[in-house]
């Protein structure tokens, strides 16, 4: 007690479970489930069967049943069930008026519900009051008009009744509201049951405009061929094509227009009808239409008509690849020599228009290679396809004012003009605008071009103020020096030509003077002029002392038909050898000394054999440290040096290294004479453990006679 004064409550104790083992009989939910059904404890008997024998116990059991109706209508008046079934109690009495006010009282109290119109409507007709259905119908269609099933019933109930024009009524009240496309289909197939063909295509006509899908077009003009109306199911279909126009085009559509009259026979118009939607239907959304195009054509159509069908789905991928990307000219290629082979060339020029229109964003030569031969095409495909010369001279015009030429150019382009300008037989056009170039943006290829261009007309004297401007624009380019002399020397004007030669060897830098000394020197050797020639080999000595030019020196004079040429030649190679000592790259002295070897073969005596062959140097391998980039050491390298007998420096080199190869024959002489007596060594001892084998067996078996 003084603990619940305190305001502290006590807990109970909790009982605690000695025995935690489980029960012997275990029972589980099933089977109380069971038991219960078996003993079937709550089901209450059924009320006995009541037998009604005269008018009073049916009037009290009227009273009631409808006491029983109204307390369940008072409890909750929004059940609509209740009513439907005191109205249903009320009808299976013969009460249809009672019945009908009951209906009346639950459309007061919810007169959206649709299953209990429908009720309302069915006893009605079901107690054949059809003016009664009638006005029934007629309220639930103003109430709720956009329920269908009203609809249904009850332009069913009037075509049942045999009312044609009542029925039509109906329908026509519904289809000022609109409805969807089943009530159209509904109304037209009433009118058809009837032969009211033209009544239908009005229908039709409004369905189409309420419902304009393609699939509602295309079932309109079936059902013009259908009834053998061909002339108005065409006309249904160029208005549907019309209706639709280019952005809403559907590939269905055209589809069932060919199919239309690929049954009429009318082939071509089909073919029309295909390519006029392949031209206008995204390559995507017109699988199926290739499809029934290249059925048409392997049925009806030659090898021609089959090439059509797989161009134009080519053309199409084509088409999307340059939308992709504009500036991919492969893929303009591509589609241009698509076009041209199989397109007129209008077609080919538009094409052609917006692929040279997509210019490349970044004026660097790199970016213009591709872009350039769209205009070369297009130039070549005026002149040769469509022989249009003024165009193809617009083409050119056109791209020559369009290339940078500022930051580069295409001489290919000038070329071609001035050739296409020559072809044309206007040799002054084709001047001026090489003229032109050569003055904007010369180039070395714009100048053998236009060179190689009067070489061909054959005016000469234009050719020599062209290499004279060409050499001024690039006095540094060895080939062209050449070529101008080569001129002078066709035209038979040698001291022209050896002037130029002049000129050009005193030019302070040169790409490939070599090559312009050995045109020098053959040129003199043509002439016969072999002092000359002598002469330009000792200018060329003085500049260089290359190993080769020694030894086409020396091969000049020996081809030189003369009583002292083999000691002029023998005299070069020594002079050749004198000047070549101080050269530190000692495989050219080894060249030449094997081509004086050769010589001395072929021409010499056995002395001078013998003299070039001790000339000739010992090979021998060193090795020499090698140092990495950064300065560190990087191990060391084996590799072959020559050494020259002549030269002073070496001999003590050479001394050593005969001493150095003799010492290794003589240690490779006692190697072999130790080896020999290691072998006769082994040889004995071979003999002696073979004689004390023999020695010790004979004793075992004297002392062991059974083993």
């Amino acid at each position: 007690m003084a603990s619940t004064a305190a305001g502290k409550q006590r807990i109970p104790k909790v009982a605690k479970v000695k025995n935690k083992a489980p029960a012997e009989v275990q029972i589980t939910a099933e089977q109380l489930l069971r038991e219960a059904k078996e003993r079937e404890l709550e089901l209450l008997p059924p009320p006995p069967k009541q037998k009604i024998t005269d008018e009073e116990e049916l009037n009290d059991y009227k009273l009631k049943k409808r006491k029983g109706f109204e307390d369940n209508i008072r409890k909750n008046r929004t059940v609509i069930s209740n009513w439907i079934k005191y109205a249903q109690w009320e009808e299976s009495l013969k009460e249809v008026q009672r019945a009908r006010s009951i209906y009346e009282r639950a459309l007061d109290v919810d007169h959206r519900n649709i299953a209990l119109w429908l009720k309302y409507a069915e006893m009605e007709m079901k107690n054949r009051q059809v003016n009664h259905a009638r006005n029934i119908w007629d309220r639930a269609i103003t109430i709720l008009p956009r329920v269908n099933q009203f609809w249904y019933k009850y332009s069913y109930m009037e075509e049942m009744l045999g009312n044609i024009a009542g029925c039509r009524q109906v329908f026509e009240r519904w289809t000022e509201w609109e409805p969807e496309e089943q009530a159209w289909h509904s109304y037209i197939n009433f009118e058809l049951r009837y032969k009211e063909v033209d009544k239908a295509r009005s229908i039709y006509e409004r369905f189409v405009i309420v419902h304009p899908d393609v699939k509602n077009w295309i079932k309109y003009a079936r059902f013009e061929e259908k009834h053998g109306y061909i002339a108005h199911g065409r006309k249904v279909f160029e208005r549907s094509v019309e209706f639709f126009g280019e952005e809403h085009v559907d590939e269905n559509l055209f589809v069932a227009f060919a199919r239309f009259e690929e049954k009429q026979k009318e082939f071509e118009r089909v073919r029309v009808i295909y390519k006029y939607a392949l031209d206008r239907i995204p390559k995507q959304q017109a699988q199926e239409l290739f499809k029934f195009y290249t059925v048409f054509e392997k049925k009806f159509g030659d090898r021609r008509g089959i090439e059509d069908v797989i161009v134009s789905k080519r053309r199409f991928q084509y088409e999307e690849e340059v939308k992709a990307s504009p500036h991919n000219y492969d893929a303009w290629f591509d589609y241009l020599r698509l076009v041209e082979s199989d397109a007129d060339p209008d077609t080919a020029r538009e094409v052609y228009e917006r692929a040279i229109a997509n210019i490349p964003p970044i004026q660097e030569k790199r970016h213009w290679r591709r872009y350039i031969y769209l205009w070369i095409n297009y130039a070549l495909y005026e002149e040769l396809e469509v022989k249009d010369p003024e165009r193809t001279r617009q083409v050119y015009l056109a791209c020559l004012d369009l290339i940078p030429h500022k930051k580069f150019t295409f001489a290919k382009m000038w070329l071609l003009y001035g050739q296409f300008e020559i072809r044309q037989k206007n040799l002054q056009a084709a001047r001026q605008g090489l003229g032109t170039a050569i003055g904007k943006c010369p180039k070395n290829k714009l100048f053998k071009g236009y060179i190689e261009l009067e070489l061909q007309l054959r005016e000469f004297d234009r050719c020599r103020k062209l290499y004279e401007k060409y050499l001024e624009f690039a006095s540094e380019n060895c080939t062209t020096w050449i070529k101008f002399s080569e001129l002078e020397t066709i035209l038979g004007d040698t001291e022209r030509a050896r002037a130029i030669f002049e000129l050009a060897i005193g030019q302070p830098r040169l790409d490939m003077p070599e090559v312009l000394w050995k045109s020098y020197i053959d040129f003199e050797i043509e002439q016969e002029e072999y002092d000359n020639t002598r002469g330009l080999y000792k200018r060329l000595l003085q500049r260089t002392q290359h190993v080769k030019v020694w030894i086409s020196y020396a091969q000049y004079e020996l081809s030189i038909d003369t009583s002292d040429r083999l000691q002029r030649c023998r005299g070069i190679f020594e002079e050749a050898n004198k000047g070549l000592r101080s050269c530190e790259e000692k495989e050219e002295r080894l060249m030449l000394l094997e081509s004086w070897k050769e010589f001395e073969q072929e021409f010499g005596s056995d002395t001078t054999r013998e003299r070039v062959k001790k000339l000739l140097p010992e090979k021998v391998k060193k090795r020499r440290k090698l140092t990495a980039e950064d300065g560190s050491d990087a191990g060391w390298e084996e590799y072959y040096d020559y050494i020259f007998p002549e030269d002073a420096a070496n001999q003590p080199n050479l001394k050593l290294l005969a001493m150095a190869k003799m010492w290794k024959r003589q240690q490779q002489e006692e190697e072999d004479d130790e080896e020999d007596d290691e072998e006769d060594e082994e040889e004995n001892n071979g003999e002696v453990d073979r004689e004390l084998t023999v020695v010790t067996k004979q004793q075992i078996q004297y002392h062991y006679p059974g083993k």
